[in-house]
């Protein structure tokens, strides 16, 4: 493993445990405002604090030194290196025609739409 890849790999496992954290404790959260049981561990501060922190460092440790979790992700950055990115030139014209389709997709439907409105509400009266 090269030492670049060991710190984009270190970082996304990071980042992962840091989001995993974040969404627990708004779990934690939700709960709270919804189940008594849940509403009063939420006073606590090891459960409001304490549980996202450990459940993201858990996964964090649990992803940083397992040899096969490590492996897998060098091989994953390995092969994103490998992708060969469209220029801003072939970006800029891709985006112009998806923004034209949708446009005229969006166009159809709505056509679609206010004409099956306009007969369902002719067929009501």
């Amino acid at each position: 493993m090269e030492k670049s890849n060991s710190k984009i790999i270190t970082l996304s496992f990071a980042i992962g445990g840091f989001l995993v954290g974040l969404v627990v404790s708004l779990l934690i959260k939700a709960f709270a405002g919804a189940f008594a049981v849940v509403a009063r561990a939420y006073d606590m501060d090891l459960v409001r604090h304490g549980v996202p922190l450990i459940v993201g460092f858990g996964l964090f440790a649990a992803c940083q030194f397992n040899p096969k979790v490590v492996a897998w992700a060098d091989e994953v950055v390995a092969e994103v290196r490998k992708v060969v990115w469209p220029s801003r030139k072939d970006t800029t014209a891709m985006t112009i025609v998806v923004c034209i389709m949708v446009l005229i997709s969006s166009l159809i439907i709505s056509s679609f739409d206010m004409i099956s409105g306009y007969i369902i509400n002719t067929l009501v009266r």
